[in-house]
């Protein structure tokens, strides 16, 4: 069997007492000496502490504004959409009034014989006996834009 390790042997709390109101003297003069240091930096700041505050307040407005300007829904996203909108609003009315026109003659096709006998003219190239059908020539293909297709 092999033999424990040395057992360590922590100081009693009478000790840490001991210890600590040893060295109490030597702690009270460096925080003096943290006093003397800081107090004159401790007086200014509270002597400007209204001039920080306002300069405070004035950034956190500045920061404030340009948020509200340029932020990911400020100002400037919001009229950009706002015209997004408007477009898209008038593409619609467009829309339904193309709707309405398609929905009006078919209607006309489905009740009006006239309407279907023009369409029919005009789509199949019918023509009425005594009638001329007037055919355009096919139009001819736009020459390339530089003329490498010449050579």
């Amino acid at each position: 069997m092999k033999p424990f390790p040395k057992i360590a042997k922590f100081p009693s709390a009478e000790d840490g007492l001991r210890a600590m109101v040893e060295r109490a003297p030597q702690a009270e003069a460096l925080a003096a000496t943290w006093i003397v240091r800081v107090r004159p930096y401790a007086l200014q700041l509270y002597a400007l502490r209204r001039r920080i505050a306002t300069g405070a307040v004035a950034l956190l407005a500045a920061w404030l504004f340009v948020h509200v300007m340029f932020g990911a829904n400020g100002m400037v996203v919001y009229r950009q959409k706002r015209a997004e909108y408007q477009e898209l609003h008038k593409r619609i009315v467009e829309v339904q009034q193309e709707n309405d026109r398609y929905t009006q003659q078919i209607q006309g096709l489905k009740s009006n014989q006239t309407a279907i006998e023009k369409e029919a003219r005009e789509q199949l190239g019918y023509a009425k006996p005594g009638e001329y059908v007037y055919v355009p020539p096919a139009a001819k293909p736009a020459p390339p834009a530089n003329h490498s297709a010449k050579k």
